[in-house]
């Protein structure tokens, strides 16, 4: 990454992430803030099942897209900020764990385009943690509208 980033990407992102209701709404918590990737976990939670009893889609792909668009806005200057204009998800193996862990890594750094890709873990206590599903998102930086900031 580049080595200019700004000193206060973290505590950007820590509180940009503080003020997505979707996030808190689903239970989920910013565990790792580093230029470049940023990481996401939640706990399981029936209400966020489909039908099978398996961590519902949206719910991975809202996650994916956090992790990502987050690792994205570690890399960009302090006065801009950040929006996905969009993504891929690959859904692997059923969502079936008690932890949940969504990682987000900047592939292609950039001033007006950025390309994440994403990876998605259910965690279990009886074994090693199993891949989900994957993402690639394209986030286009923005500067200078009042209505979207950090």
């Amino acid at each position: 990454m580049d080595d200019s980033d700004p000193p206060d990407f973290r505590r950007r992102i820590r509180e940009s992430f503080a003020r997505q209701a979707a996030m808190e709404t689903i239970g989920a918590e910013l565990t790792l803030v580093e230029q470049g990737t940023v990481e996401i976990e939640l706990p399981f939670d029936e209400k966020l099942t489909q039908q099978h009893g398996f961590l519902h889609a949206g719910v991975i792909s809202a996650a994916l897209d956090s992790a990502g668009t987050y690792a994205a806005y570690s890399v960009i200057d302090p006065d801009a900020s950040i929006l996905t204009i969009e993504f891929k998800v690959n859904l692997l193996s059923p969502g079936r764990g008690e932890r949940f862990l969504f990682r987000g890594e900047v592939t292609k750094p950039g001033t007006t385009i950025i390309v994440s890709d994403g990876r998605g873990y259910a965690i279990r206590a009886d074994g090693p943690a199993k891949l989900i599903a994957s993402m690639t998102g394209t986030m286009m930086v923005i500067r200078g509208r009042e209505d979207v900031e950090g």
